[in-house]
């Protein structure tokens, strides 16, 4: 019997790799897209690695979008769906002073509620058949206060939050929770993430140091599909965790910042010399954000 998976987000980046990785994996691969139309990179890949991933368009963002979508799901899969990839996110930077209410609203939207809204439509057959699996892909800003991405840390902490009590919820139905908290991986989130509402101009280092994580990542940003393979692994094996570290940065950083105390966080961010703090943040997250 073939597995049924469903991959939110699935154009670009980890949902792309991942859809493409489990269909090679003989699942039968529902990938959800804003737009069928700007898709062809996806279906390009798909036909060149020689599977079938069929599109659905969806905006996790939108309630009867979701319903919609998965009714359309459902209904060719005789009301199945055995794994569901909440990968569909989007970024968001800002400092807690000039970020918007709105802004952070939108992005938890998207970030924590989509999931939130697709997992409602296939977990009553989950349950029912007392089997399934949920994989949350947060991110290792869902661990670690990410510098200036003030609502994007807010929503994958939210998203972290929800996905450690729902593992304890499904336990009983015999579905499987799983969380992937990705560091810097290949994607084109971050080719679009390069907002910086420094209005009052207080917050300079702040977003240098943003962005400077984020070329140094991009740097040796990790392949999607290594991501793609931890979820796979972590949906077949025998001995299931909760919680996957992978691509760059994130063992490392979410390792240290557990044995790190609260003092020395505060006083990380403390630095006024850019050298001092990439210096510290080396020595204490073992991760060199000069290249």
């Amino acid at each position: 019997m073939t597995t049924i998976s469903v991959v939110t987000g699935a154009n670009s980046g980890i949902g792309r790799a991942t859809a493409i990785h489990l269909a090679a994996q003989g699942h039968t691969v529902y990938g959800t897209v804003r737009s069928v139309s700007k898709a062809t990179k996806l279906q390009a890949m798909a036909d060149d690695a020689g599977v079938t991933v069929h599109l659905v368009e969806l905006d996790v963002a939108d309630d009867e979008s979701v319903r919609a979508g998965f009714a359309e799901i459902l209904a060719a899969t005789d009301g199945v769906v055995d794994v569901l990839v909440n990968n569909a996110g989007v970024g968001g930077n800002a400092v807690a002073e000039e970020c918007p209410p709105s802004v952070y609203l939108d992005v938890m939207n998207v970030n924590l509620c989509g999931a939130v809204r697709c997992l409602q439509q296939v977990l009553p057959g989950m349950r029912e058949r007392r089997r399934g699996a949920v994989v949350n892909i947060t991110s290792v800003a869902g661990r670690i206060a990410a510098l200036a991405q003030s609502p994007y840390v807010a929503s994958k902490w939210a998203f972290e939050g929800m996905s450690e009590g729902l593992a304890q919820e499904l336990a009983p139905f015999g579905i499987r929770v799983v969380i992937v908290e990705p560091g810097v991986t290949k994607s084109a989130i971050f080719a679009k993430n390069i907002d910086a509402p420094n209005q009052s101009g207080a917050y300079d280092a702040a977003y240098r140091r943003l962005f400077q994580f984020y070329a140094a990542g991009m740097h040796s940003a990790t392949d999607p599909m290594e991501v793609a393979a931890v979820i796979h692994h972590a949906v077949t094996t025998d001995a299931p965790q909760l919680r996957y570290t992978v691509s760059w940065g994130s063992t490392e950083m979410i390792t240290a910042r557990a044995a790190l105390s609260d003092a020395d966080w505060v006083a990380l961010g403390a630095h006024e010399s850019d050298d001092e703090y990439y210096d510290d943040f080396r020595d204490r997250f073992g991760v060199e954000l000069r290249f």
